[in-house]
């Protein structure tokens, strides 16, 4: 019979990712509902220290899979070791980040275990009939779908980063140690070397305040205001994907349908004006400021405070008024 909660835990270089303790604490919660065990799966190298970690947003088990092959993430070896372990304990749930490794990862163990997944949900909630019902926006986040747990078990879901709070608990997990038996046909893309690139702010994926640019900046010399604004915040630097194909932003920081898909407590639009395929990246922000001085643009429908005017005064004095606070 299946029993246990999983959580998939992203981790980079010895550090886990913060959509990883989200998943933890909400996992934790369910599991106190069920009466299930809440277990962390790990795989990289020299992760044991991990264990305390993942304990410390509660986890009653962790397995490690601790080995040179699984040192960086390569689909192939992630996928095999990760499969054969759920089929071998047939946990009840498995829950994996929406980032780029989980919507990579999450599909292909499915296949490989047999079950179906549900993707980029944003809530999750214990269901008497259904064991587990999520929620996941559609159509720019115009309506959310329901999606309730089949029979089949285990159910598997990839949950939108900032979803839910990362909640500390406090226990000490048991370590379970996993022998990891990957072969020539796991790895059939090896990586040779990963280059990081220098950065003074936090991903955009995993920011609880982004400030984002639109065509509006009109140069990249000009996104230098929203880069001191969110120095202040302590937030991430976004872009639209008009200011992006336009050259003053990289790709990296492309905010919408075809680039990153964020959640965070702030969102604040500088110059954006709200296009459909923009606001599908970021809708579920928790609070939206939209500065436009167009009062017509698309942006404001969603907007939570808006503010017509020209970015190029309104942002210096947000920024000074934000240094007034801190100070």
């Amino acid at each position: 019979m299946s029993k246990g909660i999983w959580v998939v835990v992203e981790q980079t270089q010895g550090n886990i990712r913060k959509i990883s303790f989200e998943l933890l604490s909400q996992g934790a919660k369910l599991a106190a509902e069920k009466g299930e065990e809440l277990a962390a799966v790990i795989l990289g190298a020299g992760i044991g220290n991990l264990a305390n970690e993942a304990g410390q947003y509660g986890a009653d088990k962790v397995y490690l899979a601790d080995d040179a092959k699984l040192e960086n993430y390569t689909t192939g070896a992630y996928t095999s070791v990760l499969a054969k372990l759920i089929k071998e304990n047939e946990p009840s749930l498995v829950l994996f980040g929406n980032t780029a490794v989980g919507k990579d990862l999450a599909p292909r163990v499915a296949q490989r275990v047999g079950v179906g997944l549900a993707s980029d949900c944003t809530t999750m909630t214990g269901d008497a009939a259904a064991y587990v019902t999520f929620s996941r926006p559609l159509y720019a986040g115009k309506v959310n779908a329901k999606i309730a747990s089949p029979a089949a078990r285990p159910v598997m879901a990839t949950i939108r980063p900032n979803s839910f709070p990362a909640v500390e608990s406090a226990k000490t997990p048991e370590t379970i140690n996993v022998a990891v038996n990957v072969d020539a046909t796991d790895l059939r893309a090896i990586l040779k070397e990963v280059i990081m690139q220098a950065a003074g702010r936090v991903p955009l994926t995993e920011a609880n305040i982004i400030v984002s640019g639109g065509r509006g900046m009109k140069t990249a010399e000009n996104f230098s205001i929203l880069e001191e604004l969110a120095d202040v915040l302590g937030a991430a630097v976004g872009a639209s994907r008009a200011a992006v194909d336009g050259g003053l932003r990289d790709y990296e920081f492309q905010v919408g349908q075809t680039g990153k898909t964020v959640s965070p407590t702030l969102y604040i639009a500088c110059g954006i004006s709200g296009a459909i395929q923009h606001l599908a990246g970021m809708f579920s922000s928790q609070v939206i400021v939209a500065i436009n001085k167009d009062p017509e643009a698309n942006i404001f429908t969603v907007a939570d405070y808006g503010i017509v005017g020209d970015l190029f005064d309104v942002v210096p004095l947000l920024t000074e008024e934000c240094k007034k606070i801190k100070a």
